[in-house]
C-alpha cells in the first residue's frame, strides 16, 4: 500500500480526493439502505434502463479492444441512463444504476484505480444532486425541471472533479481541467437522450431498448475532443507534441510578423538524462520528463507554446516577447528544474526522490533571425550547443 500512486498526491489533493469518495461511499450505503421495496413496475423500469445501458457500455468496451483503440470513460453514456434512472427510478434503484461505472472499469483498461475511483464517486455525487433537484421522493416531470436536473448533474461532476484536478496539479491548463467546449455540447445531448429515455420508459418499457442505439452514436462523438488532443499531445507529459507545435508555432510567428512584435523560441534540453534511465529505470525518467512538462507550463504565460520535441528536449514558443524577456523565462526555468524533487520509484522498486536534474537552453530570437520557424529553431539549437559545450546548466542566445 505505501507504493500506491495514491500517494504520490499532495496533501491537498489527498485529503480532497479521499473526502469525495468517502462521501459518495456513505451516501450510496445511506441510500440503498432506504426506501420501500420497488414494485414490479419499477422494476421492469430499472430492467429497461440497465439492459440498454449496459448492452453500449458492453459493445463499445469490446469494440475497441477489438480495434485496439484507446480506451476512454464512457461518461456520456453514464449521464445518459443515469438521467433517465433519475426521473424513472426509485432511489434504491437508481443506486444500481451507478454500477454502470464500475463495470466499464471492469471490462476494459482504465487509469490508476486512485483516478477511476474518483472519478465514478464524483459522478455518483452528481446523480444524487440531479436526483435533488428533481424531487428525492416524487420526482418532478416537466421540462424545466428536466433541464434544471440535467444541468445539475453535469455542473456537480464538472466542479467536483475540476477541484480535484486543480488541487493534483496547480499549473495545468484550463482545457485539462475543465475540458473543451465540445464535452459542454456532448452533456447537453446525453442529458436529453437521458430525459427521453425516462420518458418513453415510463410509457412502455421494451421501448427503453431503442435509447441503446443513439446511446452508442453519442458516445463515438464523446470521443473525439479526446482523440485529437491525443494526436496532439505527448502522452508522457501533456505537452504538444512536435507536429503540433510546430503548427501552432508558425501561426504565432504569422500573427507576430503582421504586428511587427517580437517573438522568442527556446530550446531546452536536459543535462546527462541518460544517466537518470541507467541508475533509476525508465519509470523514474517518465516521471522527471512529466514535472519537467507540469514545470515548462507553469513558468510561461497563457498563450505562450511549450511542447516536446523527444527524448528530453523541450522547446517554447513565446509571442510579444522582447530578448530581455525571453531570457528571463529560460533563467526561471532552469534555475525552477535545479530545485525540482520528483517523487518516483527507482528500478529496485524503493520510492526515490530525484533530484539534481539541470537543463541546458538555447534562445534565438525574431529581432535578429526574422520570422521563419526553421530559421529560428536551427538558430536555438546552435545556442543550445553552445550551452552544452560551456559546462551545460546554462541559458546561451544565439
Amino acid at each position: 500500500m505505501r507504493h500506491w500512486p495514491l500517494w504520490t498526491l499532495s496533501r491537498p489533493a489527498l485529503g480532497y480526493w479521499l473526502t469525495v469518495d468517502v462521501g459518495a461511499l456513505a451516501a450510496v450505503t445511506a441510500v440503498a439502505l432506504s426506501g420501500a421495496q420497488p414494485t414490479p413496475e419499477e422494476l421492469t423500469r430499472f430492467a429497461a434502463i440497465a439492459v440498454s445501458s449496459g448492452l453500449v457500455i458492453v459493445g463499445t468496451a469490446v469494440t475497441s479492444q477489438v480495434r485496439r483503440e484507446i480506451t476512454r470513460n464512457p461518461w456520456a453514456i453514464h449521464v445518459c441512463y443515469l438521467v433517465a434512472g433519475v426521473f424513472a427510478l426509485p432511489a434504491n434503484l437508481l443506486v444500481l444504476l451507478l454500477l454502470g461505472p464500475a463495470l466499464h472499469g471492469v471490462l476494459g483498461p482504465r487509469p490508476e484505480p486512485h483516478r477511476w475511483l474518483f472519478t465514478t464517486a464524483a459522478t455518483v455525487l452528481a446523480t444524487f444532486a440531479a436526483r435533488a433537484t428533481a424531487g428525492w421522493s416524487d420526482p418532478r416531470w416537466d421540462v424545466a425541471t428536466l433541464i434544471l436536473s440535467g444541468a445539475t448533474m453535469l455542473l456537480v461532476r464538472a466542479v467536483v472533479v475540476a477541484v480535484g484536478l486543480r488541487l493534483r496539479s496547480p499549473g495545468a491548463s484550463g482545457a485539462d481541467v475543465l475540458g473543451d467546449p465540445i464535452d459542454v455540447a456532448v452533456g447537453v445531448v446525453a442529458v436529453c437522450i437521458g430525459g427521453m429515455t425516462a420518458m418513453v420508459t415510463a410509457d412502455d418499457p421494451v421501448r427503453a431498448v431503442m435509447a441503446a442505439a443513439p446511446m452508442a452514436l453519442l458516445e463515438r462523438a464523446a470521443q473525439l475532443p479526446q482523440w485529437r488532443r491525443s494526436a496532439q499531445r505527448d502522452a508522457k507529459t501533456g505537452l504538444a507534441n512536435a507536429a503540433h507545435w510546430d503548427r501552432l508555432a508558425r501561426d504565432e510567428l504569422t500573427r507576430a510578423r503582421g504586428r511587427g512584435f517580437c517573438a522568442a523560441v527556446l530550446l531546452a534540453d536536459l543535462d546527462h538524462f541518460k544517466r537518470v534511465n541507467d541508475r533509476y529505470g525508465h519509470l523514474a525518467g517518465d516521471a522527471a520528463l512529466s514535472a519537467i512538462g507540469v514545470l515548462l507550463r507553469s513558468s510561461v504565460r497563457r498563450g505562450d507554446l511549450v511542447g516536446r520535441f523527444g527524448g528530453e528536449e523541450f522547446v517554447l514558443m513565446l509571442p510579444d516577447t522582447a530578448p530581455a524577456e525571453a531570457e528571463a523565462v529560460a533563467q526561471r526555468v532552469r534555475l525552477s528544474v535545479a530545485a525540482l524533487r520528483v517523487p518516483t520509484t527507482a528500478a529496485d522498486g524503493r520510492p526515490h526522490e530525484l533530484s539534481g536534474l539541470t537543463v541546458s537552453i538555447g534562445v534565438a530570437t525574431t529581432e535578429r533571425f526574422g520570422y521563419e520557424l526553421s530559421d529560428l529553431l536551427v538558430a536555438a539549437d546552435s545556442a543550445l550547443l553552445a550551452a552544452k559545450g560551456s559546462g551545460r546548466n546554462l541559458v546561451t542566445f544565439a
